[in-house]
Formats: structure tokens, C-alpha cells, sequence
């Protein structure tokens, strides 16, 4: 018997809406803010699957693929294509990282400066 459902990703960042705005558009889930004071918004499958961003004072964003402020954790998002996935995730304001190590994924930086792959299905 399962103790729980549904886990949730939290991701440390400046500003919850524009992160959720951005994850929430590239997943095709809906976004919801959940404070009044904007440090807490989350985009939701609706299967259940939840990821929520907060905000943290003076975030500073990890430096991929160093080690110096490790990325701790990324999202790994499956695409059928990653020339089409790529172009959607830059129209959306991600970056795509200097350094690619593989074939089959690309690595890029969403607007808090967070690591992510998109990765051919």
C-alpha cells in the first residue's frame, strides 16, 4: 500500500509565476498561483502530477555543467522531436546551454537559469 500519490518537484527560483508560466506552457498544464504575496505557483497535470516553484531571496541559478553551484536536479522532458521541442522551448524564453554532451537529448536553461533536457522519446 502506497503512503503517498502524486509527488511534487519544488524548484527554488526569483519568480514563481514567470517559472510556472513558462513549464506550464511547455507541459500543456494548467497554472495556478496559490498566494497572495507571488512566492508560491505550481502547474498540475491533470493525471495529478505537480511541480510548484517558489521564491527564494536572492536565488542564484546553478552553473551548468559546472560544479561550482551544482544543479542538485533537472527535468528530463520527453519530445518525438528535438528540432520541434527545441524551437518551442526557445519561443518560450528557455536558453540553450553552450555545452551538449549527448545525441539523443538537449540541454537548455529555463528563465530562472535551471537546467532541463528535452530527450527523444
Amino acid at each position: 500500500m502506497a503512503i503517498a500519490r502524486f509527488p511534487s518537484l519544488v524548484i527554488d527560483c526569483p519568480d514563481p509565476a514567470v517559472l510556472a508560466d513558462f513549464y506550464g506552457t511547455m507541459l500543456g498544464w494548467p497554472t495556478t498561483r496559490t498566494d497572495a504575496d507571488g512566492g508560491w505557483a505550481e502547474v498540475r497535470a491533470d493525471y495529478g502530477q505537480v511541480i510548484s516553484f517558489q521564491r527564494v531571496d536572492d536565488y542564484t541559478p546553478p552553473a551548468w555543467p559546472g560544479q561550482a553551484k551544482p544543479q542538485q536536479t533537472h527535468l528530463d522532458v520527453l519530445v518525438d522531436d528535438l528540432d520541434e521541442g527545441e524551437a518551442a522551448v526557445l519561443g518560450l524564453g528557455a536558453t540553450k546551454a553552450e555545452h551538449q554532451p549527448g545525441e539523443r537529448f538537449r540541454v537548455f536553461l529555463d528563465p530562472a537559469g535551471h537546467p532541463f533536457c528535452l530527450c527523444l522519446d
